[in-house]
């Protein structure tokens, strides 16, 4: 099955990767903007995201064959990849594994280590809802907010809501998957791999998510990667500072 994507502009291919629990649209203004700057920009949903197909499996590897089977599909024989937090892990999983498919890569506030489990709040919220109580989008943001106080994190999580039918609402991603593998995503990126191409880490002023002491294991993964700070920023960098984010993206992407 072929994932779900955007395809705007021509010139160089660039695919950018969402993270988890996101999806394509969540980079529609930056996808124009890399697309009016000379690039044939392929935003994806990823499996169990958005409007892509829906598996029991969810892991890396399987991620990383849908990249592959996309750009056979789409005769995409050189890409440059822009990946946010399970998307930047998948990124890396795809640039050392097959680091021939890869130009440049761009990785946004994730690192090469093994993340703990940190999303149960957002997925407590998620599967609260019972789309058979809940038949208004404002009814679903009230289950969600007893889990999830911050309304920036309710309006991305509401993204995924959409009317199935004129009566009923549901989810787009895959919840009973997404929260049955979710282990899967925070793993390392694995051992005694590299990607010897040019990398560019970009890390959230305000986030945790990349530590000075991450630095030297990305450096031995990633031996060309450089490590920039996008200025008042999260680890939401690219919508909460999108015009720093699009510069120094763009600055790599054309050098």
């Amino acid at each position: 099955m072929l994932l779900h994507s955007k395809i705007e502009g021509n010139g160089s291919p660039l695919l950018i990767l969402h993270g988890y629990l996101g999806m394509s649209d969540n980079w529609k203004t930056l996808s124009t903007q890399y697309a009016q700057n000379g690039f044939e920009v392929h935003s994806l949903d990823l499996r169990n995201h958005g409007r892509s197909f829906h598996s029991d499996e969810f892991n890396y590897k399987v991620m990383v064959d849908d990249i592959l089977h996309y750009c056979d599909h789409h005769n995409l024989d050189k890409i440059n990849v822009i990946g946010h937090s399970m998307g930047g892990k998948l990124a890396m999983f795809l640039a050392v594994l097959h680091p021939e498919k890869v130009e440049k890569l761009i990785i946004a506030d994730i690192s090469t280590r093994a993340y703990r489990p940190h999303h149960q709040d957002i997925l407590q919220a998620l599967n609260a809802v019972d789309f058979s109580l809940q038949k208004e989008r404002k009814e679903v943001e009230e289950v969600m907010a007893h889990y999830v106080p911050d309304f920036g994190t309710r309006q991305f999580l509401m993204k995924n809501v959409y009317r199935k039918s004129p009566d009923e609402l549901a989810f787009r991603i895959n919840l009973k998957t997404l929260t049955e593998k979710y282990d899967d995503i925070g793993i390392a990126v694995p051992e005694n791999t590299t990607f010897e191409k040019p990398t560019l880490f970009l890390k959230g002023e305000n986030s945790g998510y990349i530590k000075e002491r991450d630095e030297q294991d990305i450096i031995r993964h990633f031996p060309q990667a450089e490590i920039k700070i996008i200025s008042k920023s999260g680890h939401w960098l690219h919508a909460e500072n999108p015009k720093e984010f699009l510069e120094l993206s763009l600055s790599y992407l054309v050098s």
